[in-house]
């Protein structure tokens, strides 16, 4: 029994440790350099497709899955006014980008769109975001055909001054 509730609270503890790493933040500066996989802050969700960290840069890839909705979750971001600024290209084909406001990452219905999807066209984007509330920020694509990828580098999230 003792060595039963002991393991109960060590398990809890290594829950509460692993979430307080992941901080409400008011800024955020990632070029992906040293990922070799998705950072423990952030979320991926990809569905049938494939997200994930390689060549210093984070990669959506449809496979044989085109269309497939696919998110990488940022951590939580305190309320207020930024500007987003980030690298994308793609490797041909029809893709865009569409940024939301998410209140719980395990809740779709928490999901809102803050901009329109906008095509990638390899050119440096740079978006307002404003969160009336903290929320993650989600980075979602769309890929519309076989063997497609997005490519995301060079992530900056700044208060607007």
């Amino acid at each position: 029994m003792r060595k039963t509730v002991f393991a109960g609270i060590m398990a809890l503890g290594g829950f509460l440790t692993a979430q307080a790493q992941c901080n409400t933040v008011s800024t955020i500066t990632e070029n992906f350099d040293t990922w070799k996989e998705i950072s423990k802050c952030w979320t991926a969700q990809q569905g049938k497709a494939m997200l994930y960290s390689t060549d210093k840069k984070i990669v959506f890839y449809s496979m044989t899955n085109p269309g497939e909705n696919m998110f990488l979750v940022t951590p939580k971001i305190k309320a207020g006014t930024y500007t987003l600024t980030l690298d994308s290209s793609d490797n041909g084909g029809k893709t865009t980008l569409e940024l939301f406001s998410i209140g719980n990452t395990s809740d779709t219905k928490s999901y809102t769109s803050i901009t329109k999807p906008s095509e990638i066209t390899g050119d440096r984007k740079v978006i307002t975001v404003t969160l009336k509330k903290d929320a993650y920020l989600g980075l979602k694509v769309l890929l519309s055909g076989i063997h497609q990828a997005v490519y995301v580098d060079n992530f900056s999230l700044k208060p607007k001054k």
